[in-house]
């Protein structure tokens, strides 16, 4: 089994959800009392996020290519970014490093072509919505994205910082993205794509009409599938 580097902290919260589910998902496929091998390097989110406010996306660099350098040296054999938004600056964190980097909207993008879909809708942070690097990434594996008017992005992005990435959920911000996502179904959306990785602690797919692409799992299963790709060809 190979060993998984998880670059996390953005937030807690979901990284947590990444840890939960790859061990999940290696028991499932290894049995009896497996889990996965893997290191994760948790960064102050707090740091990162006034980054982004500022636009100081060298600096964000920095600090996220020294930590994937910490991962490679403690043992790591690919690597994971728990977050859409910093994989705007993807390129230079894979370009710090010599391992494999897994990026979360190529795994996504796997599992939309698997289904046959070609117009999907995405939530995230305004980062992830409104800037290219994700969307861009889509139209590569041939896919359409749209994304919710501007005050529906603001509600989606404000409750992502001021409650998911706290652990707060609430019933009032769960009907919100539900009508959130009616209306970018009711635009021609074929599918949704949870594209922050703290979504996924407040809606599934019971919240929609269309089918959900939950981009924490997805990423997660990924990482599974490096881990045990030697396992299984043994």
């Amino acid at each position: 089994m190979k060993t998984i580097g998880l670059l996390g902290g953005m937030s807690w919260e979901s990284t947590t959800e990444y840890y939960k589910n790859i061990n999940q998902m290696v028991n499932q496929r290894v049995g009896a009392l497996a889990s996965a091998k893997c290191v994760v390097y948790s960064v102050n989110f707090e740091e990162i996020v006034q980054c982004q406010k500022e636009g100081r996306w060298d600096d964000a660099t920095a600090i996220l290519g020294q930590a994937a350098q910490h991962l490679e040296k403690a043992g790591a054999e690919c690597l994971l970014v728990c977050t859409n938004t910093m994989h705007k600056i993807a390129k230079q964190i894979s370009a710090s490093v010599t391992i494999p980097f897994l990026h979360i909207a190529d795994a996504t993008a796997e599992k939309i072509r698997e289904q046959k879909l070609r117009k999907i809708g995405l939530l995230g942070t305004k980062f992830t919505m409104e800037q290219d690097f994700f969307i861009e990434k889509m139209k590569d594996h041939g896919i359409e994205i749209i994304v919710p008017e501007e005050k529906e992005r603001d509600i989606v992005h404000q409750v992502i910082f001021d409650e998911l990435c706290k652990g707060i959920i609430t019933s009032a911000s769960r009907q919100a993205y539900r009508e959130i996502m009616d209306s970018l179904v009711k635009a021609g959306a074929e599918g949704i794509i949870l594209g922050c990785t703290e979504i996924t602690l407040l809606v599934n797919a019971e919240d929609a009409t269309v089918p959900l692409f939950d981009t924490t799992r997805i990423h997660a299963e990924k990482a599974v599938d490096f881990a045990l790709s030697q396992v299984n060809n043994e």
